[in-house]
């Protein structure tokens, strides 16, 4: 019997720009830029600087750009220090509903990278991020987003997997090689979430997602000289969705294959930090911008908000940048006091605001009324009481940047630029990548 990696692999081997509708090239072709913008930001962080190091010291080969710089390195080293700068600073792209995806830093680094060394056209380049969208997320939803459970942090594991499907169609393995492509990327699979709960350390995360968009280009290399891996990887015994996952459901690594595309549920984020704080903060600022009031103006602050929130993401003193990033009272005193489409905001100069900490232990966290399962994991309530008397409410299970409610061009590119900062050829970039489908050869790009 044929298995789930099989069939997968024979939809990404044979997949044709043609066949792609066009509303998932237009997110492919969004999640290609907003993840170029968000490593031009990345690049700039004590962890991209490092991870910069790194790939100058070991990454002979010179055949593919570091995101902001002028000099190249080799493909592998070039996808691992690029997916730690898309996803350095929780700004990078998702999937709605959550399926424990970052499609933006597992594929586009990798297929940067090696569509650098191959010379590849920007065609070429959007179809393989589909395929790999179209295998990534459907091993996610497979895995009921359930490896955090067990302590996985699940893009280190469905990433790697993305990533081989990107390169592999990039090298143009055939079917059987693309499947044995997937059974090595599973043994590739990687990252645990101890940073969340250790207090330290959280710096490793952002490696989670560059190890992934390296592991691509490993898995897809050797599975094209011959390299053989286990085509039961995902359904088999010991594969995948037994190993890692605390539930699964394996008939949805094959539903729709070919009919429906997973890419158009991709989503983009306008606030840098985890998604579960998302609609909460978009609440605020709507509030605030709405009824015209400050910090100063407010009495209390209610967030009803889902039980993973309340079990994860409720830190009150955090003491480095990702613990802020995950604490979602953090990041609703972000959007009380200030702006929070501000990255600094987020990092050393906002862990300094005695303001910001002050509302962040004040800000009450309860759960969500009514029956949970049927409410999104980012869905939220916010209460505001001013001290005029004034309540305020506003509910939202989704948010700006959302399939339902996607960024417009200009919104995408006012990302990018801000991420950008003083990159010089900021602007000429993104439109060639706004145009990447009439790029010819994507060594052209200016991303150095």
């Amino acid at each position: 019997m044929s298995t789930a990696a099989a069939h997968l692999a024979e939809f990404a081997a044979k997949l044709r720009f043609d066949d792609i509708p066009a509303l998932d090239r237009l997110r492919a072709r969004q999640c290609l830029i907003d993840t170029v913008g968000v490593s031009l930001l990345g690049a700039r962080l004590p962890w991209g600087r490092m991870l910069s190091a790194y790939a100058h010291r070991y990454g002979g080969g010179a055949t593919s750009s570091l995101i902001g710089e002028s000099h190249k390195v080799s493909a592998p080293m070039a996808a691992l220090a690029n997916g730690v700068y898309a996803h350095g600073f929780e700004l990078d792209s998702l999937r709605k509903p959550g399926a424990g995806v970052h499609p933006g830093a597992a594929l586009v680094p990798c297929a940067l990278a090696l569509g650098e060394e191959l010379a590849v056209d920007g065609k070429h380049l959007l179809t393989a991020l589909v395929a790999g969208c179209e295998v990534m997320f459907r091993i996610g939803l497979a895995s009921k987003h359930s490896s955090e459970q067990l302590g996985f942090h699940a893009p280190g594991l469905t990433g790697p997997f993305g990533s081989a499907t990107v390169a592999g169609h990039l090298l143009q393995l055939d079917a059987p090689r693309m499947c044995h492509a997937l059974g090595i990327a599973g043994s590739l699979c990687a990252g645990v979430l101890a940073f969340a709960q250790s207090g330290n350390g959280s710096m490793v995360k952002r490696l989670h997602l560059g190890r992934a968009a390296e592991a691509g280009i490993l898995a897809a290399r050797l599975a094209h000289d011959g390299f053989e891996g286990p085509d039961a990887i995902l359904e088999g015994k010991f594969g995948f969705l037994e190993t890692y996952c605390a539930e699964a459901d394996p008939a949805l690594l094959t539903r729709g294959l070919g009919m429906h595309f997973e890419t158009r549920n991709l989503c983009l984020k306008r606030y840098p930090c985890h998604v579960t704080a998302h609609t909460a903060v978009q609440s605020v600022a709507t509030l605030r911008r709405e009824h015209n009031f400050g910090a100063g103006d407010v009495a209390r602050v209610t967030v009803r908000a889902s039980r993973k929130v309340l079990d994860h993401h409720s830190e009150r003193n955090p003491t480095e940048t990702m613990a802020a990033q995950y604490s979602v009272p953090w990041c609703v005193a972000v959007a009380l006091v200030g702006d929070p489409v501000d990255p600094e905001a987020y990092g050393e100069r906002g862990l300094r605001d005695s303001y910001v900490r002050q509302w962040c232990r004040s800000i009450e966290l309860e759960p969500l009324p009514g029956d949970e399962a049927l409410r999104s994991s980012w869905a939220s309530e916010v209460l505001v009481r001013l001290r005029d008397g004034r309540e305020l409410t506003l509910a939202a299970d989704d948010f700006k940047g959302t399939p339902t409610l996607p960024l417009t061009g200009a919104e995408l590119r006012e990302k990018f630029m801000r991420c950008a900062g003083n990159f010089a050829g900021a602007s000429a970039l993104f439109e060639q990548l706004d145009a990447i489908e009439s790029l010819d050869d994507v060594r052209a790009l200016g991303l150095g």
